[in-house]
Parts: structure tokens; C-alpha cells; sequence
């Protein structure tokens, strides 16, 4: 067989090299070689498999977390929407039209039914497509101003009230029958009432009305308009309601049963008695025109709300309320009123909030993956040194290994994608591309360019220069490129962190994760700068342990520093170690620290383990003391919260939520929950005749000014107070509180009966409410707080900061794991070596523990405290009020936990040390002798 001659100056082409060898069957790629590519692979298929799993769990989080954000945000806002109730529905008030005439009479409005029911529609068509979409049919009503009942009790109001829509608020007569005409049929659109005279209406009664009223069928209700003009109304009938729940019923929840209100005037029941379509005529014939109104209510379907057309909305609801006033097509004034788009905005700023911290975790994920993937690339080129060097010697150009490698990572890549994204499929039922690309280029170019480098210096002939100012030279440009980068890594983090101070982490929202990236980047930057610190001072401890060991009589110690400070001289393994520890204490220490708000937050909504809502009567005061004798009761304490209350300091009005509480039984309240305690309570001085009572005042803009003159007026009465401290803060949000002690406020002739009693302690639930009746609304701590644990946002980002800490746990064990790895060869030769001249078993371990230990704990230490540094300096920036329910930024906390991965590390360097010693008793020492076999 002839063989090829070589050529001078040429080395001999194999015959797997030449290019009519490397193809497939309508496949020509010249300069490659299939068969060897598949050979590299299948020898180093272990790295090779642990880069495909990290692309694939990778490509899984950076796929599936922000379509997951964007199915919890429609969760967010329709449940936001729900919870708002009454204040998300949009209200159009519609006058009616008046009656122009001077002869002093009025024509009874035959018509009124037909005009209710075409302004519905009228209003109806006024809303925009994608409004009128996300509401339900509207509910129509006719409702009176509030008339005074004072004959049938003191405080009690009345209205008049007509309802059309929903179900068609069906109920049941019980007593009597429907509201009828007061007039004959033939008789109904031409009755006129005179002026002066008294025109009586029908009306019906639920059962809980009329027994408030302590009225029965036939009877007459004794009310007066607000001119104080006789309203003569008769019932008609007693009703129950089919469907209490029924939209209809919830515009005026009155109409079923008595509604207590409480203002700064003290407390007054609400009544109201139903209209019928025959009857509604009498009801506006019987008033004033300007005492009856009618209104449209469109409550929304929270089931049809989507985060991507909530903006809309809020435009569209904005649009209607700046209308109001205005005259439209049908020329009636039109006052639209709704909470919708304020609801709206607070769901569009809570999602917002979760969005970028979602975003902040994501890209410290991604990150962390990169530089694991370049680790496995840099491992993976390290054991195919000789084969590329080889290669290259052989004739191979650059651009051939490079493609090669690059067909290789690419099939590896396109496997890790896949398989990510099946799974963020079957996870959140879709993917996203956005937060892909820089993970697939690292994947795909990361090999091929080190291979290539490799490759390349291998083969360059270049030796190092003799002369020295040369080769000071070579090491200052070498400094300073790295100075140059490490310094363009500072400027980034610091305009990260400057633009997350002024523009906040909040971003446009799930569909704009990527809107605000420079601020979401900034806790990750400042990982990376605290790694690159760390990095710059290792070689002075590496230089004090050298110091230490030749110090010292032994020589393990001085083997294992000199091993740590070869190790130490590969900086990505360093590099990583340190943002994955940083960057898990980080979520674990904001994790925690929103669990902890959650749990503030729901103990200032309640106040105590336990709340009692109740209507103000003294009685409260004896269930209280009831209360405080039950198992499992530490203590009871009956409390009056008025808000809205009006005062008066220095002139200026202002309003406040009024507590009056005993100050003493508030403090051990206090004392006794995780409150934060009111020390200015002992400030607060017993009841003296003819002084003014002292009084706690807190601002509502937190300022703790105290004004010089502070007056309330409660009941009628006028009680002038002395501020002379600051209230602590009672219940949900940023209103003013004023406090006052219960015996003072007494003493000064304000009656101010309890309506409130916090409860500290677990009683029964079952116990609880037996002994405080079924008129008393019970709220409990532990309650909220699972809403608020449970409630979308919240337990999206908690199930993504629980999958955060395993992955990035999972990338540290993985920089442990391939620094230990990359640098195994060169330990396993010195061990070896050292065994030949009687290095036991146990001591080479212990030089290997020495040579892997100290760079683990040092990188582990200082990513927990570089973790808790970041939490710090970015937990204001990070807008966790909106998901903790607190009026105010939680306190930072660390948990106890954020010790654990420290541990788990060195665990995981104990049992590497344990499994290489293991594989190196399989050595024979004669093979060590022997260079290169090793």
C-alpha cells in the first residue's frame, strides 16, 4: 500500500484528515472531522452533560419565571379588585329630569320606571368596549336623601329606595304584600300633587328593618325631609330576600338590614324601606325633586380583568370621572364616581413591586449560570489541552477547531433549551424568550472560544521575553487590563445603584421585566465588586498562611498553603463562589425580611391575636370582662375606633382615627404582642376636674409636631384636649391617630361607648364566637396573615425565592466542585510524589482538605456578610411595603439559616476530599516515578 510522502517542511496529512474523508451523505463540510468530534464528546461527556443540565435548568427559571409573573399578575389583580368590593364599582349618578312650572303643583312621573331603565342603557353605551366588557349587567336605583326617623329611636335615618337589575332582587313576602299606587290606575300619569301637601308612598320592610323600627304592616312611619317637611310613608309589606349575596342588594346594603355608622358626631343607624315600580312614582311625587337621585352601578367581574388591559381601564375610568359634570348626548348632568382605577393602580404598583424583585433574583441567577457554564467551558478545555494542542500540530487551522467545538456546544445548547423549555411548558404553561440569549451565547461560544485560545497558544511559538524591563512591562499591561475591567464592573454597579436610588426597582411590570434592568442588576453588580475586592485581597492572606507555614516546625501546613496558593491563582471558581453565597444570603435575608413584615403587618391590622368588631353599646365592656375569664384569653381590652374623626389644632382641621382606650390595659396590650410598645402611654394623666384630658396625637404625614391647641367635638359636645405625646399607631394605614384615656374622656361628659375589643392569647375560635354572639365580627392575626402569605404575588415570589436559594445553593456546590476538579491533576501528582517519600494516606488528605478548605470558607464567609451588605444598602430601594400590608419599609433580617450553605460546603469539599483520596489508592507508586504518567 502506497502511504503519502511528506513534503519538506509539511507534516504528513492522516488520512482522517483529509477533507474528502469528512462528509456525510449529502453533508459536505470541509475541515471537519464527525468522527472525532463525536469521539471528544463521548470521552468527556460528563462535563459535557453537566453543562447541558445547567443550560436546561437555566433556560427552565429564565423561561418559565416570567410567564409564571404574568399569570400571577392577572390573579393579583382580580383578587385585589374582589377584595376592594363596593369601592372597585362604578357609580353614575343621573338626575332626573325637573318639572318647569310657577303654578306650585307637580305632575306625578308616570314614566319613572322607563326613565330608570333607559338611563341604564344610556350609561351603558357611554363606557368604552373594553370597560363595558369587564362589567356586569348595571343596577339601577332610585334612592332618597336621608330622613329623619327620630320618632322610632334615636339616631336612626331613613331612605327611600328603588332597585332595578342584578337578579331583579327577588324576595319573599312574608307579611303583607308589594308597595301599590296610592292612586287608581286611571289616575296614575295625571295625579297632581299641590304644593304644601303630603303625598304618601308605599313601601316595603325586610325583616330586620321592620324590627328595628318595632313596625308591623299598615303601619306608618314617622319621618321628616332634611327641610323638616312631613314624609308620610306606609309599609306595605315584610320581605325576605331570595339571594342576599345578589348584585342588586350590595348598592344599598341597607335596604336588608340596619346599617350602624359612626362618625365624629357619635353613632346613627341607617334604614331603608323598598320601592316598587308602582310605587316609585309616590316616592319622588312625595319629596323634593333635589331629595330623590338616580344612579347606575356597574360592579366589575374580577374574572375578567387582565393585567394587559388594566391601563386601559384606568384611562377609561379616569376619562368617565373627569366627565362628571358635563353635559351628554341625552342632556342630563352626569357625575361618575368609582375606586376602580385607584384598586387598579395599587394592583398595577404591587405587581410592578413584585415584577422587579422577581427580576432582581432572575438576574442574579442568570448571571451565577453564565459564569458557571464559562467554569465547565474552562474545566472542559483544560482536559482537552493536549488534544488540541495536538490537533493544531497536525495541520488543523483555528477556524476548523473552532467549528468543531462549536457544533458540539451547539448540540449540547439545543438539548439544555429544549429540554428547559418542555419543562417551563409543563410548569407554567408557556416560555419566554426575553432573558435567554446571553445564557444560549455563553453556552454556545463559551467552549469554542477558550478551545480556540488554547489551541492557539499552544501552537504560537512566542517565548517569554529575557529581558526584565520587558517582561515588567508584559506584567504592568496584564495589570492594567485587569484594572481597566475590574474598573469598568465598579462604574456599572454604581450607575446601577444610583439609578435604583432614583428610579426605584419598580418597573412597567410583568411585561416589561426587562423595562428597568439596570436598577434590577444593581444587588448582582455589587456582588461581583465584592468578589473582585475579595480577589484583590486573597494574595496578602495567601502571602500571611505562606508566611505562617514556613514558620513552622511541621510540613504539612506549608504543602497544603502552598497547594491553596496554586488553587487560589484560578480566579473564576473564587469568583463564583463568592457572588452564589453573596447573592443566596441575599434572598434568603429578603425573604425573610417580607415574611417578617407580613407578619407585623398583620398584627397591626388586628392589634392583638384576636378583634372583636361589635356595634358601640356598654355592654361591650362586659363581654370584655367576660372574655378575659375564657381558656386561653391572657387578656382583654374594650376600646372605641371612630375613624374619620374631625378635630381641631391650632385652627387647622384635620381628620383621625379616634381610640379611646384605658391607656394602662393598652400598655400591657402592648407589652404582651409583638406590637412595637408606646412608652409615651405613661404620659397620658388620670382624669382631673376642670383640666383639659391629655391625649396621644400621631400625624399623618409622620410628622410628630404636637399643636399647642387640640379640640374634638364628639356628640355635640365640644372637649378640649392636651396633646403631650405621640400615638403610637393603630391599625391599617397612614391616617392620624389620636388616643385618649377612657376614664378622661368620660370625665369631661364624652360618651364614647366601646365598639372594639382586642384580645390577647389563642382562644378557641368555636368559644370565641359562642361568647361574643352573632352580631360580633371576629378577625384573628393568624387569619391575615395566611391571606397575605397566601395571596398571589406573595406566594409567587416566595416559591421563587425558595427556588432562587436552591439554584444558587446548587451553583456553589457546582464552583466548588469544578475548581476541585480543574485542579485535582496537579494535586493528585504532588500527593502522589509526596507518598513515595512516606506521606501516609491520612496526611495526604488532610493536605488536601488544607489546600481546598481555606478558599471555600474564606469565598463562603464573604458572600454571607457581602449578602447581608447588599440587603441592607438595596432594602429601601426594593418597594416591599406594597407586598407587606405596612405603611412603612420592613426591618432588615437576617435569619439564622443563611449559616446553613456555609456548612453544606465545607461539607461538600469534606466528602470531595474524601471520594479523590479514594480514587488515588488505585495508584501504583510506580507509575509516579515515572514523569508524565500520571
Amino acid at each position: 500500500m502506497n502511504r503519502p510522502v511528506p513534503q519538506p517542511g509539511r507534516l504528513p496529512r492522516l488520512p482522517g484528515l483529509h477533507p474528502s474523508a469528512w462528509h456525510l451523505p449529502g453533508l459536505h463540510l470541509p475541515g471537519l472531522h464527525l468522527p472525532s468530534i463525536r469521539s471528544r464528546a463521548a470521552a468527556d461527556r460528563g462535563p459535557l452533560l453537566l453543562a447541558g443540565l445547567v443550560v436546561a435548568l437555566t433556560t427552565l427559571l429564565a423561561s418559565a419565571v416570567p410567564q409564571l409573573i404574568r399569570t400571577t399578575a392577572d390573579d393579583a389583580v382580580n383578587a385585589t379588585v374582589t377584595r376592594a368590593g363596593a369601592n372597585a364599582a362604578l357609580v353614575v349618578t343621573v338626575p332626573f329630569d325637573r318639572e318647569d312650572n310657577f303654578s306650585g303643583t307637580r305632575t306625578r312621573p308616570q314614566g319613572s320606571v322607563q326613565d330608570v331603565a333607559g338611563s341604564a342603557l344610556r350609561a351603558r353605551g357611554l363606557l368604552t368596549p373594553d370597560l363595558a366588557a369587564a362589567m356586569k349587567p348595571p343596577v339601577a336605583a332610585v334612592t332618597s336623601s336621608s330622613l329623619s326617623v327620630s320618632d322610632h329611636g334615636p339616631g336612626r335615618t331613613f331612605r327611600l329606595t328603588y332597585i332595578a337589575g342584578g337578579s331583579g332582587t327577588r324576595v319573599v313576602w312574608t307579611e303583607g304584600g308589594p308597595p301599590r299606587s296610592t292612586v287608581p290606575a286611571e289616575r296614575a300619569g295625571t295625579a297632581v300633587r299641590l304644593d304644601g301637601q303630603r303625598w304618601p308612598v308605599q313601601v316595603g320592610l325586610s325583616q330586620q328593618t321592620a324590627a328595628e323600627l318595632g313596625v308591623a304592616v299598615g303601619d306608618r312611619i314617622q319621618a321628616q325631609d332634611p327641610a323638616k317637611q312631613d314624609v308620610e310613608i306606609r309599609v306595605s309589606g315584610i320581605f325576605r330576600a331570595v339571594d342576599p349575596n345578589d348584585p342588586g342588594w350590595q348598592v344599598t346594603s341597607e335596604v336588608l338590614q340596619p346599617v350602624i355608622a359612626s362618625d365624629g358626631t357619635g353613632t346613627r343607624i341607617e334604614l331603608a324601606g323598598l320601592m316598587s315600580a308602582d310605587s316609585l312614582p309616590d316616592g319622588r311625587l312625595a319629596l323634593n325633586e333635589e331629595d330623590i337621585t338616580r344612579t347606575i352601578t356597574f360592579t366589575p367581574q374580577p374574572a375578567r380583568l387582565r393585567w394587559q388591559s388594566s391601563e386601559s381601564l384606568i384611562a377609561a375610568v379616569v376619562a368617565l370621572k373627569a366627565s362628571s359634570g358635563g353635559v351628554s348626548d341625552y342632556d342630563l348632568a352626569l357625575k361618575w364616581e368609582s375606586g376602580l382605577d385607584a384598586v387598579l393602580q395599587d394592583a398595577r404598583a404591587q405587581v410592578a413591586a413584585a415584577s422587579a424583585q422577581a427580576s432582581v433574583l432572575l438576574v442574579g441567577l442568570i448571571v451565577t449560570a453564565m459564569l458557571v457554564l464559562l467554569l465547565a467551558a474552562e474545566l472542559l478545555v483544560r482536559r482537552r489541552a493536549a488534544v488540541l494542542a495536538g490537533i493544531r500540530m497536525r495541520g488543523a487551522t483555528l477556524a476548523g477547531i473552532a467549528l468543531e467545538l462549536l457544533i458540539e456546544s451547539i448540540a449540547v445548547t439545543l438539548a439544555g433549551v429544549s429540554l428547559g423549555v418542555l419543562l417551563a411548558r409543563v410548569v407554567a404553561g408557556g416560555y419566554s424568550w426575553l432573558w435567554l440569549a446571553p445564557v444560549i451565547l455563553v453556552a454556545i461560544l463559551g467552549v469554542p472560544v477558550l478551545g480556540t485560545v488554547a489551541a492557539a497558544s499552544a501552537t504560537r511559538g512566542r517565548q517569554a521575553p529575557a529581558n526584565q524591563s520587558a517582561r515588567q512591562s508584559a506584567l504592568r499591561t496584564r495589570q492594567l487590563r485587569r484594572t481597566a475591567l475590574e474598573a469598568a464592573v465598579v462604574l456599572v454597579a454604581v450607575g446601577a445603584y444610583l439609578a435604583l436610588r432614583q428610579r426605584g426597582i419598580v418597573s412597567a411590570g410583568p411585561d416589561d421585566m426587562g423595562g428597568s434592568l439596570l436598577p434590577a442588576i444593581a444587588p448582582t453588580l455589587g456582588a461581583a465588586v465584592g468578589a473582585l475586592l475579595v480577589l484583590r485581597l486573597l494574595p496578602f492572606g495567601i502571602q500571611l498562611a505562606l508566611r505562617q507555614a514556613t514558620r513552622s516546625p511541621r510540613s504539612l501546613p506549608l504543602f497544603a498553603a502552598a497547594r491553596a496558593a496554586a488553587t487560589a491563582a484560578r480566579p473564576l471558581p473564587f469568583v463564583v463562589l463568592i457572588m452564589s453565597s453573596a447573592l443566596l444570603t441575599f434572598g434568603l435575608a429578603i425573604s425573610a425580611t417580607e415574611s417578617n413584615g407580613q407578619s407585623q403587618g398583620a398584627w397591626r391590622t388586628v392589634g392583638a391575636n384576636a378583634r372583636l368588631d361589635l356595634a358601640p353599646a356598654a355592654s361591650v365592656t362586659t363581654l370584655a370582662r367576660q372574655l378575659s375569664r375564657s381558656p386561653g384569653v391572657d387578656q382583654a381590652v374594650p376600646a372605641r375606633v371612630a375613624e374619620n374623626v374631625m378635630v381641631q389644632a391650632d385652627g387647622a382641621f384635620r381628620y383621625v382615627r379616634l381610640v379611646v382606650v384605658d391607656a394602662m390595659a393598652f400598655r400591657q396590650l402592648l407589652a404582651t404582642t409583638p406590637l412595637p410598645d408606646a412608652p409615651q402611654l405613661d404620659r397620658l394623666q388620670p382624669a382631673v376636674a376642670g383640666a383639659r384630658p391629655t391625649a396621644l396625637l400621631r400625624s399623618a404625614d409622620g410628622t410628630h409636631q404636637l399643636p399647642k391647641n387640640l379640640e374634638l367635638k364628639w356628640n355635640e359636645v365640644t372637649i378640649e384636649l392636651a396633646p403631650v405625646g405621640t400615638a403610637p399607631a393603630v391599625g391599617d394605614g397612614p391616617d392620624g391617630v389620636l388616643l385618649v384615656d377612657a376614664a378622661a374622656f368620660a370625665a369631661t361628659g364624652g360618651q364614647a361607648d366601646p365598639n372594639t375589643v382586642w384580645i390577647v392569647g389563642q382562644p378557641a375560635a368555636g368559644a370565641l364566637a359562642a361568647t361574643a354572639g352573632p352580631d360580633a365580627a371576629v378577625t384573628r392575626q393568624s387569619e391575615v396573615l395566611a391571606e397575605r402569605r397566601s395571596a398571589p404575588l406573595a406566594a409567587g415570589l416566595q416559591h421563587l425565592a425558595v427556588a432562587s436559594i436552591g439554584v444558587l445553593l446548587l451553583w456553589g456546590l457546582l464552583s466548588v466542585a469544578l475548581g476541585a476538579l480543574a485542579s485535582a491533576p496537579s494535586r493528585g501528582e504532588m500527593l502522589a510524589r509526596l507518598r513515595t517519600l512516606g506521606l501516609r494516606s491520612s496526611e495526604a488528605r488532610r493536605v488536601a482538605a488544607g489546600e481546598l478548605l481555606p478558599s471555600v470558607m474564606v469565598g463562603s464567609v464573604s458572600g454571607v456578610v457581602l449578602g447581608v451588605l447588599l440587603a441592607h444598602a438595596s432594602l429601601g430601594l426594593l418597594a416591599l411595603r406594597l407586598l407587606t400590608g405596612e405603611a412603612t419599609d420592613p426591618a432588615l433580617v437576617v435569619p439564622w439559616s443563611s449559616a446553613v450553605p456555609v456548612l453544606l460546603l465545607l461539607v461538600a469539599v469534606v466528602i470531595m476530599v474524601g471520594v479523590e483520596s479514594s480514587l488515588r489508592r488505585r495508584e501504583r507508586l510506580g507509575q509516579v516515578l515515572r514523569a508524565g504518567n500520571l
